[in-house]
């Protein structure tokens, strides 16, 4: 049965990875291909209970439909075309160095927003349409937020430091301190890279990809305004800067990104002076176009995910590792960031593995604390080099493209990332 269980897990994922190639209907492959295996497995109720899990996850809703509905409201107020008048001539000076000027302020922000979702929902409707008229690609747009999250660790925020500083017996602060600079050089040389990974596809030119993006509207061409107004230009960062400000002088605030953009769009109507009327059917109107484009994306690689489940396939794996003693910081890097690369999820190969052999460490001639670090970065690693993270499905969502165009600029990032943190870990 577990034999047959995992030939029907490897068919049906090479035949969604093929559709998806193909452009078929993200929602109905993922969908399909989850329920088929799960049905396969004779445990059809799997893929119905993460459905239904997945479509009342709160965390994410707020997020995401929050954001596209703020995001709308600039749009609407006209507050975007404001902020990239104001900027677009210095910016384009800076030519190919937006990017990594880009991923640097993106980097800061993701310590106090380490989760690559919120992050991407808060500064993606920003950073991209920005870069994207700056004349990047759309993809590598995308690419340059989800590839900055890596710079999170350092924030007390991250579940897995609290964990494994916890198995350590020292200190979080102590634990994220001790990596620091491991974390910081991650993040800088993730940089790096990515400058080397556009030039390598070409994905700057000053004249941009207009008539190579196949999803964007490029029947009205938007004049910007000659002499922009600050105040309207101030209302697409206010959120974020909200948000980084709460979190790191006013944390008992706990500011949700929600609260954040309902302040800016309140701003919005303020300085713009927009009928209130329009900009909140405007904002409903965005956060319902999140749910169904965003939300059902992530929903349909839930139900993908417990299909695999069903088939045993991650309990089989997160297993091996746990028993695999004599290669264990080989699993721990190769483990976690396959498990992300496949579910879009490293959390629970993470977690398993953390718990079953982490503590051991000391046997394998490792300390515990390096061994789950590893095991975590691994794991951070492989979810941004998925098309099914949710992080990546938000970016694609705003700049327009397929997740797969944007892992082919992260993976062979992240993959020479891990290769390095393995050998200096």
């Amino acid at each position: 049965m577990a034999t047959w269980s995992m030939c029907v897990a490897l068919v049906v994922t090479i035949g969604a990875v093929w559709a998806l190639v193909k452009r078929y209907e993200t929602r109905l492959v993922l969908l399909s291909a989850g329920l088929l295996m799960s049905v396969l497995s004779l445990e059809p109720m799997i893929a119905f209970k993460q459905f239904d899990k997945s479509m009342t996850n709160a965390a994410l809703i707020i997020a995401i439909c929050s954001s596209l509905g703020f995001a709308g409201v600039v749009s609407l107020t006209k507050c975007d075309v404001h902020l990239v008048a104001l900027l677009t001539k210095p910016l384009k000076k800076l030519g190919l160095m937006l990017l990594p000027a880009c991923m640097l302020v993106v980097s800061l922000i993701s310590i106090a927003i380490p989760s690559t979702s919120g992050l991407v929902a808060s500064v993606g409707p920003t950073i991209i349409p920005l870069m994207i008229r700056a004349g990047f690609h759309p993809a590598m747009a995308a690419a340059t937020i989800v590839g900055s999250i890596t710079m999170a660790f350092l924030s007390p925020g991250v579940s897995h430091n609290a964990f494994v500083a916890k198995l350590a017996g020292m200190p979080i602060i102590d634990f994220i301190g001790r990596f620091m600079p491991l974390t910081v050089g991650a993040s800088l040389a993730a940089i790096v890279l990515m400058v080397v990974v556009c030039v390598i596809y070409r994905d700057f030119r000053r004249e941009g990809f207009a008539n190579e993006v196949h999803d964007a509207d490029n029947s009205k061409k938007v004049e910007l305004p000659e002499h922009p107004n600050v105040f309207f230009a101030i209302a697409p960062l206010l959120p974020v800067v909200i948000l980084v400000c709460a979190s790191l002088w006013a944390p008992q605030l706990k500011m949700s990104v929600a609260t954040a953009m309902l302040i800016g769009a309140i701003y919005a109507i303020a300085v713009t002076r927009t009928n209130p009327a329009d900009v909140t059917k405007k904002f409903f109107d965005g956060m319902g176009s999140g749910y169904a484009k965003i939300i059902g994306i992530i929903i349909a690689a839930g139900v993908f995910a417990a299909g695999l489940r069903a088939c045993g396939v991650i309990d089989a794996f997160v297993d091996y590792l746990t028993h695999a003693n004599e290669v264990a910081k080989l699993g721990a890097a190769l483990g976690p960031y396959l498990m992300a690369l496949v579910t879009g999820s490293g959390d629970a190969a993470t977690f398993a593995f953390n718990e079953a052999v982490t503590p051991h460490a000391e046997k394998f001639g490792l300390t515990i604390d390096s061994l789950g670090y590893l095991a975590a970065i691994a794991g951070n690693f492989g979810r941004l080099s998925s098309p099914l993270a949710g992080g990546m499905i938000i970016a694609a969502g705003l700049a327009g493209v397929s997740p797969f165009a944007i892992v082919k600029r992260t993976a062979p990032v992240m993959f020479i990332l891990l290769v390095g943190v393995y050998f200096i870990s």
